[in-house]
């Protein structure tokens, strides 16, 4: 299947064709999907806490993929709860976000599955790369001392390896899917146990990095926003790996 991507400042360096989208603009947006013409779009775009683009973008394309017929998979983020509920998050759970990034992002999730009925909103947790990630480059900087900052031992999530996201999107994009899907690694950690799972697979003394309590830090957010991906799992191909396995040490004879 051809594919095409978009870009607001700076294409990226895969194959394929390259457009620039701002999504906060409705003619912009037309004239990309005029130039496309895709039978369907993942919008894994993130204007962080922007409303005009997290909320409003993903919205504005939820209406205009709907009125040209064209599947829409939306990316969201655990960032829509809470934290406040002592069991496990799965794909019935109603958002009820705290920061106003999960706010964003939830009422994009609401306008997305009131728009297009056959649309995929697809939650997942921190994104982990092969060393390209945010959480990566900062464990690295951390243990560096090139960075100020902390691990929290009390902020727990289930983070998921990139290229099974990407994965994961993709089966759901070429299936009939609809509704809601959680794509996160079945491992609970936190962010400190992330880092220190990071820093051993790279070399790094764990040792280095250092802690802190959100709690005690006065930054808002959930504590504990495990998401289930159980029910998604069962009816996926793709293998949603946990950090701990995709995370091994790597073997330095190989």
């Amino acid at each position: 299947m051809e594919t095409a991507a978009t870009f607001h400042s700076h294409p990226g360096k895969g194959a394929g064709a390259w457009h620039r989208l701002d999504l906060r603009n409705s003619a912009n947006l037309q004239e990309v999907l005029d130039a496309v013409s895709p039978t369907a779009v993942i919008n894994a775009s993130s204007g962080g806490a922007e409303w005009a683009v997290t909320a409003e973008g993903g919205m504005r394309l939820a209406q205009v993929a709907s009125q040209r017929g064209i599947k829409l998979v939306h990316v969201s983020s655990d960032a829509v709860f809470s934290g406040r509920r002592e069991d496990l998050y799965d794909e019935t759970c109603l958002p009820d976000p705290v920061t106003p990034y999960g706010a964003a992002k939830a009422a994009a999730e609401t306008a997305v599955r009131l728009l297009s009925a056959g649309a995929v909103v697809a939650r997942t947790s921190l994104i982990i790369g092969d060393g390209r990630s945010e959480h990566e480059r900062m464990v690295h900087a951390l243990a560096a001392g090139t960075r100020d900052g902390a691990l929290f031992t009390d902020d727990v999530r289930c983070p998921v390896h990139v290229g099974d996201l990407a994965a994961a999107l993709w089966e759901l994009t070429l299936s009939d899917a609809a509704g809601v899907f959680h794509l996160a690694g079945p491992d609970a950690v936190t962010r400190h146990e992330l880092g220190t799972l990071i820093a051993q697979r790279d070399g790094l003394d764990a040792s280095l990095l250092p802690t802190g309590r959100r709690a005690d830090s006065g930054l808002p957010g959930g504590l504990c926003v495990r998401l289930d991906s159980r029910v998604t799992q069962k009816g996926l191909a793709t293998r949603l790996r946990g950090a701990r396995e995709f995370l091994r040490r790597r073997n330095p004879d190989r």
